[in-house]
């Protein structure tokens, strides 16, 4: 009896470690505010209303938000979102979340269809990530020639080259190659970017917990700027 007792110990522990990282209370990646002193978040829908001036009392000082989805979505809450961001000190810049079921022109119009521009705008985003059926991408090329068209139709229109969302896999299996030149956004929730990806922003937890925002889901995804806040100020003017 004793010695299962004892087995069991471990398992436990690691239970109760894995318990505390999906609840947010231990953060696997706390990114050096002197090293990182541009701090920001990126929201949908699922963060519901959002007192921005709330998230800006708390260290934010950027906001990517969800615009639009493939060829004809958008994101219930962006419009509010983006009216009502514009009010404050917040710099806000909008994404999309690229579909590979559509092309990426017509991607790229439901964007400029959904996305004013505004005042000290952040460049567009686009999220390019696997997902279900997509996770093992088989057309290479096509995917590669319908994100630059979405990226060179919304550069077009809004002047600004958008940055890349992407997962560090994804990074290395087809955006380094394809896509040198754009700004980049990692996503990496469990540890720092590796080298040599060199990032403009990172994506470093998906389970931060702030006060500001009452949707369903209860955490704020935080992000870094890999630069200092008088580059910040600059960037993408």
């Amino acid at each position: 009896m004793k010695k299962w007792k004892y087995s069991l110990i471990p398992i436990l522990g690691i239970a109760v470690i894995a318990a505390l990282i999906y609840t947010g209370i231990i953060q696997l990646n706390r990114p050096s505010r002197e090293i990182y002193p541009v701090r920001g978040v990126d929201v949908s829908h699922y963060q519901g209303n959002i007192d921005w001036n709330k998230l800006q009392a708390q260290g934010v000082m950027f906001a990517f938000i969800k615009a639009t989805e493939g060829s004809s979505h958008t994101d219930s809450m962006f419009q509010a979102n983006w009216e009502n961001v514009a009010q404050t000190g917040l710099r806000a810049g909008a994404y999309h979340f690229f579909s590979f079921e559509s092309s990426g022109q017509k991607q790229a119009e439901n964007f400029i269809n959904t996305v004013s521009y505004i005042d000290n705008m952040l460049p567009p985003v686009i999220d390019v990530e696997p997902y279900g059926k997509y996770k093992a991408v088989k057309d290479i090329a096509t995917m590669v020639s319908e994100i630059r068209d979405w990226l060179d139709a919304v550069e077009s229109e809004y002047g600004m080259r958008p940055v890349i969302y992407t997962t560090e896999a994804f990074y290395n299996g087809f955006i380094a190659a394809e896509f040198q030149g754009y700004d980049i956004w990692i996503r990496s929730v469990y540890k720092k970017p590796s080298n040599p990806i060199q990032w403009t922003f990172w994506q470093y937890s998906n389970r931060t917990h702030l006060d500001g925002y009452d949707g369903e889901e209860q955490f704020i995804d935080m992000n870094v700027f890999n630069a200092s806040i008088e580059s910040f100020r600059e960037y993408g003017h």
